[in-house]
């Protein structure tokens, strides 16, 4: 088999350069370009290893040693937590990224094509890596406002997945008590025994049907001000969410 070394070194800098880029910017750690052009020119290191006699498990162990000084030279080391977050973080972009370059290669790409495994490398790779981390912080910057919520009314316990919604100020016009917008078909509200509060949008208005519930636990801990509970005529468009909170909630609840 031929092995190129000077496409073999390039494909591993820009490798590693990519996952410690994707490790600063997922974990927002403040390190300097040059740190990572360095840890990634100390990870051409691992090249060597291909021409020497290594068992597997001395293969393993010298990568696991080269991959520690690495995270170190480009992150420093400031204490255990911020190294092991470091390097698990490394470790699992390495997993993502080269399970789907390998399976790429092999399905689609001869070994022979360099100038595809460098579309790969270059374009496909950073995109794959760009997507993952976007991903990531909008599902960990929604999931910090998802919330467990129990309500109980009229003796029985419905509990949701609730979501605050800091752009939501729906309160009672009359005595300016936070609305808990409800989607739930078995919860069923009659005109009789609700509070009607009108409410008004960009694209719409109406009356809400609300009720006064006996309690609320939110995050298991109970509201001690008055909430009303409104029922929601149409689903919510956040994926598994039953219950919208106003910002009212964070303010009085969490503050």
């Amino acid at each position: 088999m031929k092995v190129y070394i000077d496409v073999l070194l390039l494909v591993n800098f820009f490798f590693d350069f990519f996952l410690l880029l994707g490790v600063k910017l997922l974990l927002k750690r403040k390190t300097s370009f040059v740190r990572l052009v360095l840890a990634s020119l100390f990870g051409e290191v691992t090249c060597i290893f291909l021409f020497l006699p290594l068992s597997s498990i001395s293969l393993l162990l010298s990568k696991l040693l080269v991959s520690i000084f690495i995270i170190i030279l480009a992150f420093q080391y400031r204490e255990l937590e911020y190294f092991k977050k470091n390097i698990f973080y490394f470790y699992l972009l390495s997993i993502l990224l080269g399970g789907f370059v390998y399976f790429f290669k092999i399905t689609f790409i001869s070994e022979k094509d360099i100038f595809c495994n460098l579309i790969i490398l270059f374009i496909i790779a950073p995109y794959l890596l760009y997507s993952y981390i976007k991903d990531n912080k909008d599902y960990r910057s929604s999931y910090t406002l998802r919330h467990s919520l129990d309500i109980y009314l009229e003796g029985k316990k419905y509990t949701y997945t609730a979501y605050l919604d800091t752009g939501n100020k729906l309160v009672d016009f009359y005595k300016k008590r936070p609305i808990l917008l409800v989607y739930d078909e078995d919860l069923d509200f009659c005109y009789e025994d609700s509070i009607l509060v009108p409410y008004k949008t960009l694209d719409d208005e109406g009356i809400i049907k609300c009720r006064k519930p006996d309690k609320v636990l939110l995050d298991k801990r109970e509201i001690s001000f008055d909430v009303l509970i409104g029922k929601s005529k149409e689903k919510f468009n956040i994926e598994g969410i039953d219950v919208i909170l106003p910002n009212i909630i964070k303010e009085e609840f969490y503050d």
